[in-house]
């Protein structure tokens, strides 16, 4: 557990240490030994901490900034990508990250992230993009409107066009160039359904961390 992390969460939450104890279930004089890195949480109560803050346990462990600046480059050069389109589906957007992330393992044998993605009912996806998506949005970044059906289009704002890409080297640009054309044309309901029918998304049960080495069995003209 990063414990100085842990401390930041409750501090930028404006929470209080005891206020945090109870919502994982333990003392506060507990809660104060895991800041102070003199004990460490049992799994029930590293759920309860990362569900507090709507993160993964993985971020609790690692605090993932550079995992988490990468992933946030990917979503803009995206929408640049597809920027004819102006806006693009929040749903559709989460698949286009997924694609990107697991074809770049298929080919390279690492994520292009690094990120855990999680099974549920809408396909694969890190915990962290609701949240990137959330904090984008409050800072001014992109832009979201909901459509008549109650979906939620989603577009680069001015102050979104100042977010570098840096972090992601010519390859992984040139990968993520592929995905946004080959989706470019394809409705939310085609790119849900193809991500629902591959093996990453079928093999692991609703809520489970889907181990990246399960995209290695499908066909190259299956990856994205």
């Amino acid at each position: 557990m990063n414990n100085k992390f842990v401390k930041k969460l409750r501090l930028d939450n404006d929470y209080s240490q005891e206020y945090v104890a109870k919502k994982i279930g333990i003392s506060r004089t507990s809660y104060i030994a895991v800041e102070q890195g003199k004990k460490e949480l049992c799994l029930s109560e590293a759920e309860a901490l990362s569900g507090l803050y709507h993160i993964s346990i993985d971020d609790l462990v690692t605090n993932n900034k550079k995992k988490h600046a990468k992933y946030e480059q990917m979503l803009f050069a995206f929408l640049r990508e597809l920027d004819g389109d102006r806006k693009v589906p929040k749903t559709k957007l989460a698949k286009l990250l997924y694609f990107s992330d697991f074809a770049w393992f298929y080919f390279h044998h690492k994520s292009m992230s690094g990120l855990e993605y999680r099974k549920i009912a809408h396909g694969p996806v890190p915990d962290y993009y609701f949240r990137l998506i959330e904090e984008l949005d409050g800072d001014g970044k992109i832009e979201i409107d909901p459509t008549e059906k109650g979906a939620l289009l989603i577009s680069e704002t001015r102050v979104g066009e100042k977010v570098g890409a840096d972090l992601l080297d010519k390859k992984e640009k040139e990968m993520i160039k592929k995905i946004a054309a080959s989706w470019k044309d394809k409705s939310t309901k085609e790119i849900v359904d193809f991500a629902h029918s591959q093996i990453p998304y079928t093999f692991v049960e609703k809520g489970e961390i889907i181990p990246y080495e399960l995209i290695t069995q499908e066909e190259p003209a299956h990856v994205y």
